[in-house]
């Protein structure tokens, strides 16, 4: 399967979605001009993804800053994830980040996903 990589900028998040080095990973701010545009390779990569994950895949979200369109998109993420046998999501926040830690709680009350939270 191939290697999602794309590169973070000061408007998007950097994503890795890696299975050969088992690295999922959404990381950075992400304020993209059409997030359903940028975030629609990552929905794809998903929807491939699950038809053959690897039996335990943990997704990793290091976001600093998400807008409410960004939100959005992330859920669609983490409602794909609920197809993905295995799948669970470890949220990381600023410890004096409690809107970001908010966010992880909220997101993870609407899927079926097992959330676990770390400070960073």
């Amino acid at each position: 399967m191939n290697i999602l990589n794309l590169e973070g900028t000061e408007d998007t998040p950097k994503i890795i979605f890696d299975n050969q080095n088992k690295v999922y990973e959404i990381s950075g701010r992400s304020l993209p001009e059409d997030s359903a545009e940028f975030f629609q390779p990552v929905l794809d990569w998903l929807d491939e993804y699950k038809n053959a994950p690897d039996a335990e895949t943990a997704f990793q979200f290091k976001l600093e800053y998400f807008n409410t369109a960004s939100s959005k998109l992330i859920l669609d993420i983490l409602s794909k994830l609920e197809e993905v046998d295995g799948a669970k999501v470890t949220w990381y926040f600023h410890e004096d980040d409690e809107d970001m830690e908010e966010a992880g709680e909220e997101f993870s009350e609407l899927v079926d996903v097992p959330f676990e939270f770390k400070t960073y």
